[in-house]
């Protein structure tokens, strides 16, 4: 990134404390993880520390447990920029940049159950587990219009949900689930997926220049094969890099 891509203004409103302050989501395990000592790893972490260096700051990551509640600090002054799956509901408090990555959305059912593709879930008296304030769980609320949502606080509460019957299908970001499969021995993966969900890089509303920094920067890691190196690197399975 070179320095003269970088506005006053800019580097203001992406740092105005002094340093980038990053809402960083443990929820969505295929871009942060955590390990015992509490140390992040993931292709977020890389990027916005890539994201850092290039603005000239230190970095401050601002941890979540859940991307609802990244969300819900949007209008509060606790993070200045954060990674989130591009979503209109959150568009009225968040600013989305462009797509940098893309992640398919899915569901599992049980072994016995009648349903065998995406298409056929969205009927009458079907129940479908989705944590609550996820990415795909605001698009099934705005989509589903026969189905019910049984609304869980995160993924794992979802699979247990599922698991005990209080639900007939359990929806995911298809990595995650395919991952719960040995959870739930007498379930299967529907065929298809009912969303390919893009995440970008996002400031609170109302930050035009710091938009127009993270739309070239973003370019930038996606050129440069940056984004893709780093899901290479952390050996993620389900998130691809979108493609110029």
């Amino acid at each position: 990134m070179t320095p003269m891509n970088l506005t006053a203004n800019a580097k203001n409103e992406l740092a105005p404390s002094g340093k980038l302050r990053a809402g960083m989501n443990l929820g969505n395990t295929l871009f942060t993880s955590q390990d015992a000592s509490g140390q992040l790893h993931g292709v977020s972490v890389d990027l916005m520390q890539e994201l850092a260096k290039s603005i000239g700051v230190p970095l401050e990551m601002v941890v979540y447990a859940q991307p609802g509640q990244v969300a819900d600090d949007s209008a509060k002054g606790l993070w200045d920029v954060a990674i989130l799956a591009i979503e209109k509901t959150r568009a009225q408090t968040i600013s989305f940049s462009i797509p940098m990555t893309e992640i398919e959305a899915g569901y599992v059912v049980q072994g016995d159950s009648p349903l065998e593709r995406v298409d056929q879930v969205d009927v009458s008296g079907v129940t479908i587990a989705a944590p609550s304030k996820s990415g795909y769980e605001l698009y099934l609320t705005s989509a589903l219009e026969h189905a019910t949502l049984v609304r869980t606080p995160n993924f794992a509460s979802s699979v247990d949900v599922f698991k005990q019957g209080q639900a007939d299908v359990l929806s995911g970001l298809k990595p995650n689930l395919i991952d719960s499969m040995p959870k739930l021995p007498n379930s299967r993966l529907l065929e298809g997926n009912f969303m390919v969900i893009n995440h970008s890089l996002s400031t609170p509303l109302g930050h035009a220049a710091a938009d127009g920094y993270l739309r070239h920067f973003i370019q930038e890691m996606i050129s440069t094969g940056f984004i893709a190196k780093s899901i290479d690197k952390h050996h993620i399975i389900g998130l691809k890099a979108i493609k110029e």
